[in-house]
């Protein structure tokens, strides 16, 4: 009984949520999805030693050496080919400078990359390709809340990630909801020139990995005390007010963000095409020590990009077909934060892989000399089996934990010392 009353109500909040929330830049930016197709990322060497601006850049890199010639050389290009530059960003991982350019109407974008391939002054040029928010507007499920499948109680009594560095790259996040306030270390936005501005997807994933626990209202992330990076690179769009749109640019200029302020934990609640630019600065964050979590599209072999790129960890929400490179979490009717300070049910592989970026980061804290490696061998080896086809093998985490503290972490039975012969 209890259990149905605790639904009726998360159930009456969440549609009370959908209802009532004013939804902040619905618009923004509205011709970027259609004009992504038209626009190619070039990239341009970086002269030795490379350029490395501070943890508190945005866009600010004037003054790096080389820079007015890079774009001379960028505007030659431009000219050459017919091409307008909209925007610029340093990729000091990579050693390049990229500038995104935008093609006319008419002719064909693989003719045009093909050409620019060959100039001598070019690195490597590619489409802006366009990335989504692997979420989906399901009706209720029965709940199941990381909260009983994962005994967060229990977890939390070893582990909560204090001081584990983990990248949220998503729409914005609401910074002043009640079980966010004071939870993000830093915020930046990576699409437009303002504020961060409050979003559904954004703000669902923040709360779902590190929503504040014992302060009286909502939810309690998996990680309440991780040290949480909100980076907007995708963007809420009118006709999707739950998802997000993400562009090649925007992505790469969060990575390239968190891999300079040594992220521990990456996640990417996101899926798309095949990204040269992206796959390139994904392994520079692995070899820096990053775990990389990505939502797997169950739909598309190996979870689609980034989930099948080597090295990530690619998470489903619990319900697809099992399979050995795809990771799979609690993902229907998950209790979250939401903008316009409420709370409200989400469900999709969005919300399964912060689930597990929240639970590196438990790991990550109880064990912060074992490598990328050894936190995806543990969640390998803690794969509870289901006897239900239609589940797959689900992450136990009280079994990640303990593997990694070498200790029992929930419902350990001790033998009382008293009694021990």
């Amino acid at each position: 009984m209890l259990r149905r009353a605790l639904l009726r109500v998360l159930t009456a909040a969440a549609l009370s949520a959908l209802a009532c929330i004013s939804w902040v830049g619905a618009g923004e930016p509205s011709a970027r999805a259609e004009g992504a197709a038209r626009e190619v990322l070039v990239m341009l060497r970086l002269p030795p030693p490379h350029y490395r601006p501070d943890s508190g850049y945005l866009g600010g890199y004037a003054a790096s050496a080389g820079r007015p010639g890079r774009r001379q050389v960028a505007e030659d290009l431009a000219a050459r080919f017919g091409l307008r530059i909209v925007d610029s960003w340093p990729m000091p991982s990579l050693g390049v400078d990229c500038f995104v350019m935008k093609a006319p109407e008419s002719g064909a974008i693989e003719t045009l990359i093909e050409q620019m391939a060959l100039d001598a002054r070019v690195e490597s040029v590619q489409v802006v390709n366009l990335f989504r928010a692997l979420s989906r507007d399901d009706p209720l499920y029965p709940l199941q809340p990381t909260a009983a499948l994962w005994r967060l109680d229990d977890l939390h009594r070893v582990a909560t990630g204090t001081s584990v560095r983990v990248a949220a790259i998503d729409s914005g996040v609401e910074l002043d909801h009640p079980d966010l306030r004071g939870r993000i270390a830093l915020a930046r936005d990576f699409v437009g020139a303002g504020d961060m501005v409050a979003e559904f997807h954004g703000t669902a994933v923040a709360g779902i990995i590190g929503a504040r626990g014992d302060n009286g209202v909502g939810i309690v992330g998996v990680a309440p005390e991780a040290r949480l990076m909100a980076l907007r690179a995708c963007w809420q769009t009118a006709s999707d007010d739950k998802g997000a749109v993400c562009s090649s640019f925007t992505l790469a200029k969060a990575l390239q963000f968190a891999i300079d302020n040594d992220a521990k934990v990456i996640n990417l609640s996101i899926g798309g095409p095949h990204d040269r630019l992206l796959e390139r600065l994904l392994a520079v964050a692995a070899a820096r020590g990053a775990v990389i979590v990505a939502a797997a599209d169950p739909r598309v072999a190996n979870g689609g990009f980034p989930a099948s790129v080597a090295g990530v960890v690619a998470v489903a929400a619990d319900g697809v077909p099992d399979s050995p490179t795809i990771y799979l979490a609690p993902g229907g009717d998950i209790p979250t934060t939401l903008p316009g300070q409420r709370w409200g049910m989400v469900h999709g592989s969005s919300y399964a892989a912060a689930e597990v970026s929240g639970l590196v980061a438990l790991l990550i804290e109880l064990a912060p000399a074992h490598n990328a490696q050894q936190i995806r061998e543990t969640l390998g080896s803690a794969r509870e089996s289901s006897s239900s086809p239609r589940r797959g093998a689900i992450i136990d985490a009280c079994a990640a934990v303990a593997r990694t503290m070498g200790a029992c972490a929930c419902e350990c039975k001790v033998e009382s010392p008293l009694l021990a012969p």
